[in-house]
């Protein structure tokens, strides 16, 4: 029976040991985080992503190892990577943890994605604003995520108060894109360099964070389907990756342009565990394992809505028609992502019926989410 370690044990490694324990795996975890979510499906070892001989001990008990997020160090997976396979490899983990260097990865790619500059120092953030232009977003090159670590800029005297806000850390200056919708690229590449895509999702955020998704997205033409492919098979090759790739894009002008790479199982493509013959956390786990990927196709349309902040009674949403509630056995908190609930119908317009009522029934229960919303 293989085990299967995974550096981190939030929701994405719980929902990862869900899919694949039906499997006959067996995981472990190493996080520093005394009761995480996914502690309870597995082996949990407690300890820094910087403590080496924990990382040691905890790979002499994997078959291979993976991360749920690109906040694991660089230098963890290597510790790791020593001892076991770790996939996607490390480097692909050391190039998106950096928006710099994914930034700068992508583009020498010869793929879309909005004008951008380093800043350094105060002198390098002059000359970033000059490159790059106005309306522009300043965000941290690490740590930053759901809206965090970023601050918009629309006046050069904003700039230097706007770094301060960052703490000065090194950051990139990126052009605002007035976009059209933001849309989710899932794909899933085994070692045998085999690649499946899951049908393109729009994305719907609310204060920076991920509120809800719709798969299929709506009004997809066939040019916009074959430049996400192109993207997809671009960046899988390129990486050499293992695993499930999420590309966050904007849709401007009729195009995508890449915003942020994810190379892990991914909060757009929770949906898949209703909604597609495969998940993405199984297909991750296939594609680590050497296994056959599974079908990415799907039946009807599925929507998903992240349940934030606030923990909801069970009940009324059960009742509700199509809908599935996965909690993440997280305390609430203000922003927090505590589950998600999936919806599925049989068309578009049914799921955006079904997908408010589920947002009405939230809204009863916690009425900053309606304000937040409207």
């Amino acid at each position: 029976m293989s085990t299967v370690g995974v550096l981190g044990a939030g929701q994405l490694g719980r929902m990862l040991a869900l899919a694949g324990l039906p499997l006959g795996l067996r995981f472990r975890f190493l996080d520093p985080d005394p009761s995480p979510p996914a502690a309870a499906l597995g082996t949990h070892v407690c300890a820094s992503f910087t403590d080496h001989d924990a990382l040691r001990e905890f790979a002499h008990g994997c078959d291979v190892v993976t991360f749920e997020s690109e906040a694991v160090p660089f230098e963890a997976a290597c510790v790791v990577a020593e001892h076991v396979p770790v996939r996607p490899s490390p480097e692909v983990l050391r190039i998106t943890q950096d928006r710099l260097a994914e930034k700068m990865f992508v583009r020498d790619l010869g793929l879309p994605l909005a004008p951008f500059a380093a800043v350094e120092d105060s002198a390098g953030l002059v000359a970033a604003l000059h490159a790059v232009g106005l309306p522009a977003v300043l965000k941290t090159r690490t740590g930053g995520y759901d809206g965090r670590g970023q601050v918009r800029i629309d006046d050069p005297r904003e700039a230097e108060a706007a770094w301060a806000q960052l703490g000065h850390a090194p950051a990139v200056l990126e052009r605002w894109v007035q976009f059209e919708r933001e849309i989710a690229l899932l794909a899933v590449r085994g070692m045998s360099g085999e690649a499946r895509h899951y049908p393109l999702i729009e994305t719907r955020q609310s204060g920076h964070q991920l509120a809800q998704a719709v798969a299929p997205a709506p009004a997809v033409g066939i040019r916009l389907r074959r430049q996400a492919t192109r993207i997809a098979q671009r960046l899988l090759g390129a990486l050499d990756h293992v695993g499930v790739l999420a590309i966050e894009c904007f849709q401007a002008d009729g195009r995508l342009l890449i915003n942020e790479l994810a190379p892990r199982v991914h909060n757009s493509g929770h949906w898949t565990v209703e909604g597609a013959y495969t998940s993405q956390f199984e297909n991750h786990l296939r594609a680590i394992l050497r296994w056959p990927l599974g079908s990415t196709a799907t039946a009807g349309a599925t929507g998903l809505v992240n349940v934030i902040g606030c923990m909801p009674a069970r009940e009324p949403l059960l009742a509700l028609p199509g809908t599935h509630l996965h909690l993440y056995d997280k305390t609430a908190a203000p922003r927090r992502k505590l589950g998600h609930i999936t919806v599925r119908a049989g068309r578009l317009s049914e799921l955006a019926r079904r997908m408010k009522a589920v947002e009405d029934c939230l809204s009863k229960l916690d009425p900053s989410r309606a304000r937040s919303s409207s």
